[in-house]
C-alpha cells in the first residue's frame, strides 16, 4: 500500500467515523424528550441508529474490499432492483403509508426507505452507462424522469430534487455538451413550478421561504422554530445537551432538523468546525475522483462526492432559510438507518477505489 494510498484511505476513513460518532452524540441530545415520552427510555433512539451505523460500517468495509470494477457489471441488476422497490412502495398495501406519504417497505425484522437506496443504485449505474456509451440527451431526460417520476409518486419533492441534481452532476462530469444544461434547466424550472403550483403544502413552504413572518403556527412554524434555535446558539452554544428547542418546539429535530440543535447547542463555531469537516471530507473525495486512472472509477467517486455534497448544502440551505424547507437529511448525522446505510455503502465505493487502483 503506497503512501498516498495509505492517507487518502485512512483519512477518509476516520473523518467518517469522526462523522458518524459526532451525528450519534447528536441525536441522543435531540431525541431525549420525544424517546422519554413515546417509548418510556432515553437511549431508544440513539440505540437503533447505532444498530444501523454498526451495519453501515460492516457493509462500507466489505465493499471496500471489492474491486471498483466488479460493481460495472452488477449496474444494470441494480437497476432493475431500485426500479422494482420503488414500484412496490408505491403499490397500497406492500407501501407503508405515513402522514400522507407512502415511502416506506416493511420486511421481516427490517423498515426500507428505497427512495435512499436509489441515490447508490443511481452513482453505479450511471456511472457505467455514461462512460460505456454516448448517451443522448432524450436518453438521459427519459432516466431521470423515470426514477424521479417514481419518487414523486410518495411523494418526496426532496429526495426527487437530491437524484435529479446528483443526475444531471454526473452527466456534467461525464462530459455532456454545455447546451445540454440550457435545455434541462428550462425543464426543470418548468417541472418545479408545476408541482409546487398544484400540491397546497407545496405552495405554502415556497411563500413561508418567502415571508417566513406569515402564519407563525402554521406553515412557517418550523423554520422559525429552526431559526430560534440556531440563534439561541450564539457564538459558543448553550452547551451539549442543553437545548431547548427540542423539547417538543423543534419539529423532526432528529432528522432534517437536527443541525438547528447543533447550532443551539454548539454555537456559530461549532457549527462551522461541523461544515468545515464536510468540505474537508468532500474535498478528499472529489481528489480521489481527479487521481483515478479509468472514467468509471472517476465517476464513481464523483458521484459519492456530488451525492453527499448535495445533501449537505440543501440540508443546512433549508436550515438557514437560504432555500424552502424539503426534508432531506444530513448525512452521516441525521437520524435514519436507511439513509445511514446507504450513504456508508456509498463511502465504501469510494474506499474500493482509492484500494482497487492504489491511488
Amino acid at each position: 500500500m503506497k503512501n498516498i494510498h495509505a492517507s487518502f484511505f485512512i483519512r477518509i476513513f476516520l473523518i467518517t467515523l469522526l462523522l458518524l460518532g459526532f451525528g450519534l452524540i447528536m441525536i441522543y441530545s435531540a431525541s431525549v424528550a420525544e424517546a422519554l415520552r413515546d417509548f418510556g427510555t432515553k437511549w431508544y433512539f440513539v440505540s437503533l441508529q447505532l444498530k444501523w451505523a454498526l451495519v453501515g460500517l460492516v457493509l462500507m468495509l466489505l465493499l471496500s474490499r471489492l474491486p471498483v470494477r466488479t460493481w460495472e457489471k452488477l449496474a444494470f441488476p441494480l437497476l432493475v432492483g431500485g426500479l422494482l422497490l420503488l414500484l412496490l412502495v408505491a403499490i397500497p398495501g406492500i407501501g407503508t403509508k405515513v402522514q400522507g406519504a407512502r415511502r416506506w417497505l416493511i420486511l421481516p425484522g427490517v423498515t426500507l426507505q428505497p427512495s435512499e437506496l436509489i441515490k447508490f443504485v443511481e452513482v453505479v449505474y450511471l456511472s457505467s452507462w455514461l462512460t460505456k456509451n454516448k448517451v443522448t440527451l432524450k436518453h438521459f431526460l427519459a432516466f431521470l424522469g423515470l426514477i424521479a417520476g417514481l419518487i414523486m409518486l410518495q411523494p418526496d419533492m426532496g429526495t426527487a430534487i437530491v437524484v435529479t441534481l446528483l443526475a444531471i452532476s454526473m452527466y456534467y462530469f461525464t462530459g455532456a455538451p454545455t447546451s445540454h444544461f440550457l435545455v434541462i434547466g428550462s425543464l426543470g424550472v418548468a417541472v418545479v413550478v408545476l408541482l409546487v403550483a398544484i400540491a397546497p403544502y407545496r405552495l405554502a413552504r415556497f411563500t413561508t421561504f418567502l415571508d417566513p413572518s406569515k402564519d407563525p403556527h402554521g406553515s412557517s412554524y418550523h423554520i422559525r422554530q429552526v431559526i430560534l434555535a440556531l440563534g439561541s446558539g450564539g457564538m459558543t452554544g448553550l452547551g451539549v445537551g442543553k437545548s431547548r428547542q427540542k423539547y417538543e418546539y423543534l419539529p423532526e429535530a432528529t432528522t432534517d432538523s437536527i443541525f438547528a440543535v447543533v447550532g443551539e447547542e454548539l454555537g456559530f463555531i461549532g457549527s462551522t468546525i461541523l461544515m468545515g469537516t464536510f468540505i474537508y471530507l468532500l474535498a478528499l473525495i472529489f481528489k480521489v475522483a481527479t487521481h483515478a486512472r479509468n472514467q468509471f472509477s472517476a465517476a464513481v467517486t464523483a458521484g459519492v462526492g456530488s451525492w453527499l455534497g448535495l445533501q449537505v448544502i440543501l440540508n443546512l440551505a433549508a436550515m438557514v432559510a437560504l432555500t424552502p424547507l424539503t426534508g432531506i437529511p444530513l448525512p452521516l448525522v441525521s437520524y435514519g438507518g436507511s439513509a445511514l446505510v446507504t450513504v456508508l455503502a456509498g463511502m465504501g465505493l469510494v474506499l474500493s477505489v482509492i484500494r482497487s487502483e492504489k491511488l
